[in-house]
């Protein structure tokens, strides 16, 4: 048995998209197939607008933010949570009192046949 960390002290700081107070702690890179990582979001933070390089799962496992599409308003997020964009889609995050997320980009995902849908989403 191995232990690993995933935690905020772990994360690097992520600047890019005109961001602020987002860290990442990457979890796992297999090239062509699954990348994922740790988001920690910290109060007032955003993960300035940006396009999906490919297909993206966002799963929302403690606290709560916001996520918007480039054309839409800001629906909100909580624990327990997922959002999915395609790829190409541009989109935002952030959260007022913070958030983990974990988000997982990979060529071939399709989280329909596993995960129940919102409705009035999006």
């Amino acid at each position: 048995m191995r232990f690993f960390r995933f935690d905020a002290e772990k994360a690097k700081e992520i600047q890019q998209f005109e961001s602020k107070g987002i860290g990442c702690t990457p979890i796992l890179r297999q090239e062509g197939w699954l990348q994922v990582g740790c988001f920690h979001f910290a109060p007032g933070s955003v993960l300035g607008l940006h396009s999906a390089i490919c297909p993206q799962l966002f799963m929302v496992v403690a606290g709560d933010g916001w996520v918007r599409a480039e054309t839409t308003a800001r629906f909100p997020v909580r624990a327990g949570q997922a959002v999915f964009w395609t790829r190409g889609e541009r989109h935002e995050s952030g959260s007022d009192t913070g958030m983990t997320v974990m988000v997982f980009e990979g060529s071939e995902m399709d989280p329909e046949p596993w995960m129940e849908e919102i409705e009035g989403r999006g």
